[in-house]
């Protein structure tokens, strides 16, 4: 099968690194704790009352609760702490931005030490060392119900888990050929590695109650319509599939890719030196994606990586962590700067892109009248994602409320359309959080579960 950069040459033509230097580039982002550095960081933990790291975490983790069962030698009492509340929490300890939420509320902060515990290593620490003789939660009796999961994602997965330990049964319907949504496809590969994403799968399954039925699209193969007729009830957690377009001509010549299907590409690939690889590289975004594309292009050996967004620094959603993590690969960023045309070569190949340089100016951007060409051998479009058009194109489907590409739900996850829920991504209180998708999909399950027990005694 045929790439659309396939005429660039391999990580290793580039010859910028070797295989083994390529590989570690590529490990863990950030290294795990040994047992010693674990439990004396757990010491520097003041079990507080009403602590703000819980206030300030998505899924609703017992932090103080699960530091100290590490500080006590009780990892799996730590790792049970915070698979009660979040199954998904050895990925979410990876991606997490815990810098702007647990650790930036520690208060340790406002010490003299002026340094959060590192909860999210913790976190890690306590799920990775875990050792269980089966599946640390019980399901509940049956209760006859069967619910259609749509996306095997965080939120499906963890509306899943919730929804079996309930006692339903449960079907997945995912569109790919493995479950994980973006922890399998779309997070760099140096905050996933050691097929992690797999493995936290196949432990979610072991409690059992739950199949997976794979190449499943919604809107290709599985209609609302009939998950509808079909099931008890069904939850959507669709993600965001579809990457934004820039609206230019010759945006779609080769060399120009969005950045997710490389990512993903990167992710799935067991031989880096065989990726095709741009010494020069342009990455149009201002989010986590953007900077994950970016800093994994420098890490194959990209020689010139440019990031460029349409803004200042401080507007870009990517968090300042991220952004030093692109920084000390070399990634040189370039603000104020608005896509105006794709350059092509004699070839009508990506040669650079010209862009328009912006200004702030009441509350929105106007030009300045300035051009600046960057020359590239490819680029990376990382502007958004929204919902697959077709995903929700069916007769039913189409009747779901929306502001504008989002589903709208009410406070119990509903969607408009009885029956019929919805989490994650897909949904308008999403903010792009794995962790956030986590608790949606374990909160939507408990919302169905009240209304087919409400649904049975009105019977």
């Amino acid at each position: 099968m045929t790439h659309p950069l396939d005429y660039l040459p391999s990580a290793q033509e580039v010859g910028t690194y070797d295989g083994p230097t390529l590989s570690g580039n590529f490990s863990d982002l950030h290294p795990p704790l040994t047992q010693r550095q674990a439990i004396i960081e757990s010491q520097r933990c003041l079990y507080c009352f009403d602590a703000p790291c819980v206030e300030a975490c998505p899924s609703d983790i017992d932090v103080p609760s699960f530091i100290r069962q590490i500080n006590e030698g009780n990892i799996n009492g730590a790792a049970t702490t915070i698979l009660e509340a979040n199954i998904l929490g050895g990925s979410c300890a990876r991606v997490c931005p815990t810098e702007i939420l647990c650790e930036q509320s520690c208060v340790r902060n406002h010490d003299a030490e002026c340094q959060p515990v590192l909860i999210g290593l913790l976190q890690r620490h306590a799920t990775d060392h875990m050792q269980f003789d089966g599946h640390p939660f019980k399901r509940a009796a049956s209760t006859g119900r069967h619910i259609a999961v749509v996306g095997a994602g965080p939120a499906g997965l963890s509306c899943a888990h919730r929804l079996a330990l309930l006692g339903h049964r449960v079907t997945i319907f995912e569109a790919e050929q493995k479950a994980g949504g973006l922890n399998e496809y779309g997070i760099a590969r140096y905050k996933m590695t050691d097929d992690f994403a797999r493995r936290e799968v196949e432990f979610l399954l072991e409690v059992g109650g739950i199949d997976i039925e794979y190449g499943q699209r919604l809107g290709e193969n599985v209609t609302l319509d009939a998950l509808n007729q079909r099931f008890d009830s069904v939850f959507l957690g669709l993600g965001l599939g579809a990457s934004r377009a820039l609206m230019l001509s010759d945006e779609d010549a080769t060399g120009s890719l969005a950045a997710v299907d490389y990512i993903k590409l990167l992710r799935q690939t067991n031989d880096l030196g065989q990726l095709p690889v741009a010494r020069r590289c342009i990455v149009i975004g201002a989010g986590n994606t953007a900077i994950d594309m970016a800093t994994q292009m420098a890490r194959l050996g990209a020689t010139e990586v440019t990031l460029v967004y349409r803004r200042g620094v401080e507007a870009m959603s990517a968090t300042h962590h991220e952004q030093e993590i692109a920084k000390a690969n070399g990634v040189r960023m370039l603000t104020w700067a608005q896509p105006d045309q794709v350059l092509l070569d004699d070839q009508g190949r990506v040669s650079g892109m010209r862009f328009a340089r912006t200004r702030a100016e009441e509350g929105g951007l106007a030009l300045t009248g300035e051009h600046v060409d960057i020359p590239a051998d490819a680029i990376f479009k990382a502007i958004g994602q929204g919902l697959e058009s077709q995903s929700l194109a069916d007769a039913t489907a189409s009747e779901l409320a929306r502001d504008g590409e989002r589903i709208r739900i009410d406070d119990h996850f509903q969607t408009s359309m009885a029956g019929v829920y919805a989490g994650g991504d897909c949904v308008v209180p999403g903010q792009d959080l794995t962790v956030q998708a986590v608790q949606h999909g374990k909160l939507a399950a408990h919302a169905i579960h009240q209304a087919l027990i409400a649904r049975q005694e009105a019977a």
